[in-house]
This record gives C-alpha cells, structure tokens and sequence, in this order.
C-alpha cells in the first residue's frame, strides 16, 4: 500500500500545465534522435521509437526522478554496432537487451548503485570521446550519400544474416575503408542536405536557440533537411532521394499489424555465449550512463528534491530494457540532454517524461509516412555534432591541462574503445588509471623521517593501505648495520594486514641485519589509538630515553 501510496503521489496532475508542455519539447528532442541512435545502431529505426516509447512509460512510471527522461543513447551506439558484427542478428540483439534488463534489475536489488562512483573520471570522459568519435566515422559516410554499410550493420538493417554474408563477399569494408569509399562516391546533393542541417544546428543554438530552448536545434535540422529532399523531388527526377537514403519506419494499422510486422527475440541464442557478453557490456555501460545522468539531472534541480535513488533508477531501467527487448527495442538509459530539456520546459513530475513516451507512441502509430520522408543524411548530421561535443578538442585540452594522471587513461580509453571494443577498452583504461592511482600511492608522503640524535623516527600516515606497500617496503630496507630506527603508529588509525606484514618481516630481519629498532604506539598515560594491532608491538613510555636505550630484536 505504501508503494501504491507514493506512486499516487508521483503522478499528481497538479502540475499538469507545466508538465504537458514540457512532455512537448522533449518529444521534439527525442523523436530526431531515437531514430538517428537507431540508425547509428545498425538497427530498424521503428527499434529506436519502440525504445523511446517504453523508456517513456514504463521507465517514468517506475523510476523515482522527476526530471530525468530514458531513451536510446548515443553511448550505447558502439556496443550495439559491435553485436551487429558479431551475431548479424537483430533478435540475438533483442535476447541480449534482455537479458542486460535483467542484470541491471540485479544491480538495482543487490545494492550497486554505487558503481559508477569507482570508476575513474578520466575513464569515463573517455568512453564518452571514444563513442563521439565512432559516432562520427559512422555517419560520415551517411552525411556524404554513400549508405553502404560495414557487415555488421548490414546484417541489422537487411534484417538477415544472409544479406550480411552477401555484403561480406562484395568486399564490403571496415569503417576507415568504407570512410574512403564514401569519399570516391559521395553524392552532392545529397551531401548539401547533410552540410545545411549541421549549420542549422551551429546557428541556431548560437542565436534563437538561446532564447527558445524548448525548440531543440536538431529537431530544426531535421525539417530543414526533409524540406530540402522533398523540394529535390519536385525539381528534378534524377535528384529524387531513393528509399535507401531515407528513413524507413513500417506503417502499422492497427495492434495486430504490429505484431505481425514487428522483430521477437530469438531465443535459440542464449545459448550463444556471446550473447551474454553482449548483455553483461550493455548491463554495465547502461548502467553506469544512468547513474552518471540521474547524479547529473539532480544536481539541476532547480526544487532541490531528494537525490534520486540509484538502486530503485537501475532497477527502473532494467525493467524497461527486458520489455523493449521483448518488443524489438536497443537498450536505453538515462539521457542527460533529453533530461535537461525537460527541465528548462518547465517540468515538475515525472508526468512529463511519461506523456513524451505517448507522444513517441502517437507518431508511430499515425506518423510514419511522414517520419519516412526524413534523410538519412540530416539524422547523421544530428549525430555527427552529438560526437563533435563528446569529443570536442576543448575537452581534449582540458583533460591534458589536468595533468598526465588524467590525459594518459583518457587518451588510453579513446584509442582501446576505437580499435577494440567498448568493454575491453573501459578495462584497459581503468588498469591505466589504476596504475595511475598506485604510483601515486607510493609517491605519497605515509612516511615522515625525523633525525633524534643517531636515531631515525619513522612517523606514520593515519591510514596505510596496500596500496602504501611499496613506498613503505623501499623505506624498510633503506636501512642497514647500525641503524637505530623508531616505528612511530602513534597517529595511525588504520593499518592494512599487508603492511602489517612489511612491517613484521622488518622486525624479524633486524637481528640479522644488525638494527635496533622500537615501536612506539602509546603516547605516556594513554591507551593505544590503533588497538586492532597494539598489543603487536613493543610500547615505550618515555621517549627521551629513546637514544639511550633501545630494544634489539
């Protein structure tokens, strides 16, 4: 009854004169792009509205945010494409996103909503610039006019495998060999379309789109486009865009008709260990965007509401991504630009991102002969600058400015994703910044070295970890025949078991290696502060007498 109780309140119509303009505006955002991410994919642009519909509904009836909006994402481009190279099968995909929905309702039920936190900022930014980057290189050849596809995404779109072996055997390249064939054969007019949209977009939010925010410039590129290939048709024939070079959504009459035309899973393939490869990438990358974008969208919270629940948000958009799975949707996440949108439009509640799920649903249901008049070219010139500001050069510089800690994972996590995969390329980046983070560990001050006379006091930092190991092993054995050396813990709170044990084989070494050594871990008159490993240690009380008077093991 409770949960009942606070989804009433959740979806409280008090607000509705905010909320239904605003659900407006972020349509308008969302429609351009859930086909161009769709498109982007690999996959049937319908696949990308289906994601938009169900992410609206169901993701904003179960999810606790007030402004956030779910929806395709450009972030999960790069992995979607890669399935499409591996299993050239959309409904292997399909099992896979649900498969991911599942995992994430997992995340959300064991508490893991923290996980985006233990990722590396620098890993982070550079996933983000890495699928900028394949964003472009995969629209490029769309903006040109040459809509041949790389094997992958043919499999997607020509909806078999069969094609994509027959694309194979034409010679049909990877994405650098079909860069330079669009060049050879780019088509003009077509490339005009593409060119006008992106400067649509440029001058737009440069000028009125400071002003009206809630009329997205992408949206205005996209008619701007559909006018430009319309008004070809009437002037000439021979420039008349053929279906291939436009959007092609199937017309559905009715709830039946969807069924019958619409992809299922195939659920032969989850006994294809890639499959559940697939699903686990897209499980943690979607996740991991989600969170990032909900830490994001409450911080902007102009109401400053209750910081969204992280484990209820991933459990939310596991829900949705087992049913857009189920109903031949690509995975989805929590998307920022489409979240802020909302926000700016005046939002209140969770309404908002709910009536945008309608609105998506309205357009496929009574829209299509119009969505099918859309250039391929201007959604790649939407996409083209979605990749220019994840990987903008501003943003390159930035990340050198802040140092090599920080621009060499980054750099590392761009170049792994582009030549790899998005998932090794994340690991790769984190051992980076790892490596990173445990060199700084070492260099860091756990040890001050005070001179009392001929005796050398080791003070130690409050908290020593493995990852202080190194450093404090290198200090250890700097020492040799006739030193005199004090193990000051006095300030220490928190020692790791692996120190503990450089510490140990210290002790044990020095009647070998002729040093005398004491431990001094209790001030005079006071109990120990570190009472985990006292009683471990030898306790002076007066340490003046320490030049004197000294305890070899």
């Amino acid at each position: 009854m409770g949960i009942l109780s606070q989804l009433k309140s959740e979806l409280s119509l008090k607000h509705l004169k905010q909320d239904l303009p605003a659900s407006l505006a972020v349509f308008l955002v969302a429609l351009p792009l859930c086909l161009g991410i769709a498109h982007a994919s690999g996959a049937p642009p319908v696949a990308g509205l289906i994601t938009g519909i169900v992410a609206g509904i169901v993701v904003g009836l179960l999810s606790q945010s007030a402004l956030s909006v779910s929806g395709p994402a450009a972030g999960l481009t790069a992995i979607v494409a890669a399935a499409a190279m591996e299993l050239k099968s959309f409904e292997a995909l399909l099992v896979a996103v649900f498969l991911a929905g599942l995992m994430q309702i997992a995340f959300g039920y064991f508490k893991m909503g923290a996980i985006a936190a233990y990722i590396p900022n620098a890993v982070i930014k550079g996933m983000l610039a890495a699928i900028g980057i394949i964003l472009i290189l995969k629209q490029v050849p769309h903006l040109m006019g040459y809509d041949a596809e790389d094997e992958g995404l043919t499999g997607f779109q020509a909806h078999g495998a069969e094609e994509a072996a027959g694309a194979a055997s034409h010679g049909i390249g990877n994405t650098f060999t079909l860069l330079w064939d669009s060049v050879q054969n780019f088509t003009p007019h077509i490339l005009a379309i593409g060119l006008i949209s992106i400067a649509v977009i440029l001058i737009w939010d440069r000028t009125l789109g400071k002003k009206i925010k809630v009329m997205p410039s992408s949206l205005i590129a996209v008619v701007v486009g559909t006018l430009l290939a319309v008004a070809y048709g009437f002037y000439s024939e021979t420039l008349t865009l053929a279906g291939s070079h436009l959007v092609q959504v199937p017309q559905f009459s009715s709830l039946s008709s969807f069924l019958e035309q619409n992809t299922t899973p195939n659920w032969a393939t989850l006994f294809n260990p890639r499959v559940y490869m697939i699903a686990l990438t897209i499980a943690l990358v979607a996740s991991i965007e989600t969170l990032l974008s909900i830490e994001a969208i409450d911080k902007m919270d102009l109401n400053k509401r209750l910081a969204t629940p992280g484990n209820r948000e991933l459990m939310a958009q596991g829900v949705g991504n087992t049913i857009s799975g189920l109903v031949g949707g690509i995975p989805m996440t929590s998307v920022i630009i489409r979240s802020s949108v909302n926000m700016v439009a005046g939002a209140m509640t969770k309404l908002s991102a709910i009536f945008h799920g309608m609105w998506l649903l309205i357009a496929v249901a009574f829209a299509a002969p119009l969505l099918n008049l859309i250039p391929l070219s201007a959604l790649a010139a939407v996409l083209i600058v979605i990749g220019y500001k994840l990987a903008s050069p501003k943003l390159i510089k930035s990340m050198y400015k802040n140092g090599w800690d920080q621009f060499i994972p980054y750099i590392v996590t761009i170049l792994a994703i582009v030549l790899t995969d998005l998932l090794i390329g994340v690991l790769v980046g984190i051992a980076v910044a790892a490596a990173f983070i445990i060199y700084s560990h070492y260099k860091s001050d756990v040890i001050e070295i005070q001179k009392i006379g001929d005796v050398k006091k080791l003070i130690f930092a409050e908290n020593l970890t493995f990852l202080n190991k190194g450093r404090i092993l290198d200090t250890l054995d700097s020492f040799g025949e006739g030193d005199k050396v004090i193990l000051d813990t006095t300030h220490t709170k928190y020692i790791d078991h692996d120190v503990m044990d450089v510490i140990e084989e210290f002790k044990n070494s020095c009647e070998s290696r002729q040093i005398m050594w004491t431990v001094e871990n209790k001030p005079e008159g006071k109990e120990p502060i570190n009472l985990q490993h006292a009683e471990r240690f030898d306790t002076i009380v007066n340490i003046d007498k320490i030049s004197k008077k000294t305890v070899p093991l």
